[in-house]
């Protein structure tokens, strides 16, 4: 005969209550890696062209929104720089149980690395840290600046401070412009649709289709994109806090630590979920691999890279906002397309010729408009 043993109700409530508190305190635990550990996030910016894929654009007008302690290429800012895919924020963090000293080398064979933090080796393609102390269970005096920047939030997290010569932070840092091939394409449709292809060996893992149009905002979450897939735009009527809640979860299920995941949302907080209409997804971990060939020594036993694409929509209300902006002369609608004024100029006078002669006078007086910061 089979039986079934019944725990008494308030036991069983006892059990669920306790199993919660284990899980919530292993959730909030700092990791306790055994050995030597290193992750990284970061995040490539694209701009859709007209056939889906990432457009030329000028990924460096606007003023920066990094302190000013960061190092920077800065001839690259007199000039400008164009290329196809900003590579921005890349962060590497260190576990380790004991203080260990450490090599780190990123190739970028198709780019540029133009901003990075401590000092570094950097050349054409490249960027190398050599006598990294990674010294756990130390609190050494951080640099910051008064100014309000993006750059300090990615501190927030367990992982151990690092020293090269007499600079100290809690990761490595940098970033850079690159010319290369993104996984997806994504194209907007005579519809209203947003027609996406993955272009890439390999599936993405997870992607969004985000919108905010005055405050209102909806998303898609699709999952994994093998293929070729057609998107009605979201219904305005989403929540912030869950859109972040779904990211977190899915940026920890690729291997980040829950602080880690935290800390690039907050990052980006005030980017991502802007005005405007964009792609966010998981790049496919073979093709970080292949952008960025990462080195370190000793070598870690573990390893996570976990970087979010970003793919810029520009759509009709984006353009119409800009055409009229230019109208009255709008600095403040302008300004806040910041970096990405470049290319929706572009689409604007390639789509519509009509709009090219009062582009091409806007152009002339855009040094003296300004730009606003990066975003």
């Amino acid at each position: 005969m089979k039986s079934t043993m019944r725990l008494p109700q308030v036991g069983a409530l006892a059990l669920v209550l306790g199993t919660t508190t284990f899980l919530n305190a292993a959730e909030n635990r700092a990791p306790q890696p055994s050995d030597f550990t290193v992750h990284e996030w970061g995040t490539f910016t694209s701009v859709a062209g007209a056939d889906g894929s990432a457009m030329q654009w000028d990924t460096l007008g606007c003023r920066t929104d990094l302190p000013g302690f960061v190092h920077d290429f800065s001839r690259v800012y007199k000039s400008g720089l164009r290329g196809t895919v900003r590579m921005e924020t890349p962060v590497l963090y260190f576990y380790s149980p004991d203080e260990l000293d450490a090599q780190v080398k990123v190739e970028f064979p198709q780019g540029l690395i133009t901003e990075w933090y401590p000092q570094a080796d950097t050349r054409s393609g490249a960027i190398e840290w050599r006598n990294i102390k990674v010294q756990p269970d130390t609190s050494p005096v951080l640099p910051r600046e008064s100014g309000a920047s993006r750059y300090y939030a990615a501190r927030a997290t367990d992982s151990a401070p690092i020293t090269i010569g007499e600079q100290h932070e809690k990761f490595l840092f940098y970033r850079g412009v690159g010319h290369f091939a993104i996984p997806l394409s994504a194209r907007l449709s005579g519809d209203g649709r947003i027609a996406i292809e993955n272009r890439g060996p390999d599936p993405v893992p997870a992607m969004i289709l985000f919108e905010n149009r005055g405050g209102r905002l909806g998303y898609r979450n699709t999952g994994a994109i093998s293929g070729d897939v057609a998107l009605d735009p979201p219904s305005l009527d989403g929540s912030l806090s869950q859109l972040r809640h779904d990211l977190e979860t899915t940026l920890v299920a690729q291997g980040l630590f829950p602080k880690e995941a935290q800390a690039m949302i907050e990052t980006w907080r005030d980017s991502w979920f802007e005005e405007g209409s964009r792609l966010i997804y998981i790049v496919p971990s073979r093709a970080i691999d292949r952008i960025l060939p990462l080195q370190v020594d000793p070598a870690p036993s573990q390893t996570a890279r976990v970087f979010v694409g970003r793919i810029e929509l520009i759509t009709s209300e984006t353009k119409r906002s800009v055409e009229q902006a230019m109208a009255a002369g709008d600095r403040s609608t302008i300004e806040r397309y910041g970096r990405f004024l470049d290319p929706i100029l572009q689409r604007i006078s390639s789509e519509s010729p009509s709009m090219a002669n009062q582009v091409a006078q806007f152009r002339k007086i855009q040094a003296s408009i300004g730009v606003g910061v990066c975003r």
